[in-house]
């Protein structure tokens, strides 16, 4: 695990706080990674700025609902719902009952809205919660899911413990994340990872291996985990090409320069996903019953 110990929570909170229109601008309503097929064409899908990697966010969304078998009226934590994108479209197209948590009041007050414009206020509902701190009653939820969250927690393994609690017997859990390289073994691979840590403000990052440990350690049955790096990287040369095209850094740097180190390592995540330093993988388990 490569860690960052220049991170602090209140900066976290305070970049979601500060940036979420940016996210809304770069990445739509889902904020997380696209995920294209093995062979798509890199200059087709970044020709069209919106309908080529909404899509691809939502393939990655129900490629994700699809491993974990999603079903009418269970109930669903989303971990680091950020705008509420995959909650309010798991709700709508599952018929779920999703709770979302997010570490930034600004981001839960634009689910909330969402969710009222798109129907789904009865079936949503987003809280101001820190997922480390949290606190939920045992065995309240048939599935726990967080896409590209547990990046930003301190002590991941005891995240899993807790989390693992608020399953129900034969419940599912399914975690999307920036993993650290399987072989880390050169100062630069090093260097790469602890600079997307820095410029994404994330305290750590696991490795794969690490991941399926703190699910297992967890008491949870580990049943997959996919390399989805190839697929997702051409998220980042799209955010590159929105970054030029909106001409959005000369307004990050009216916020603060923590936003412009945070738009100028889109770059530094692409070259370590190229270079093997970084990973990004989908990883599902389930309580046993």
């Amino acid at each position: 695990m490569i860690s960052c110990p220049t991170v602090q929570k209140d900066v976290i909170r305070s970049h979601y706080n500060l940036t979420t229109l940016f996210y809304r601008l770069l990445w739509g309503r889902h904020i997380h990674h696209g995920l294209w097929e093995e062979n798509s064409s890199t200059a087709l899908e970044t020709s069209d700025f919106g309908k080529t990697s909404a899509a691809a966010q939502q393939q990655l969304t129900e490629t994700l609902a699809e491993f974990i078998h999603v079903q009418p009226d269970e109930s669903l934590l989303d971990v680091g719902c950020g705008m509420g994108g995959s909650s309010i479209h798991l709700a709508k197209t599952f018929g779920c009952q999703v709770t979302g948590i997010t570490l930034s009041p600004v981001q839960k007050r634009w689910a909330s809205l969402e969710a009222r414009w798109r129907g789904q206020r009865h079936n949503t509902q987003f809280l101001c919660q820190d997922a480390e701190t949290a606190e939920f009653a045992p065995e309240s939820f048939d599935v726990i899911w967080s896409i590209e969250c547990t990046e930003h927690l301190f002590d991941k393994q005891a995240f899993f413990h807790k989390a693992a609690t608020w399953l129900r017997p034969g419940g599912r859990m399914a975690i999307c994340a920036w993993l650290a390289g399987d072989q880390l073994e050169s100062e630069d691979a090093i260097q790469q990872v602890h600079d997307v840590c820095e410029g994404f403000f994330c305290p750590s990052l696991g490795s794969a291996e690490d991941y399926q440990s703190w699910m297992e350690t967890a008491g949870l049955e580990f049943q997959g985990y996919h390399n989805w790096t190839n697929r997702v990287s051409q998220t980042w040369k799209i955010c590159q090409q929105r970054v030029q095209k909106t001409g959005v850094r000369w307004l990050a740097r009216l916020i603060d320069q923590d936003t412009v180190m945070f738009l100028d390592r889109f770059e530094t995540i692409l070259k370590a996903y190229e270079s093997g330093a970084m990973q990004y993988g989908c990883f599902i388990a389930q309580k046993p019953l």
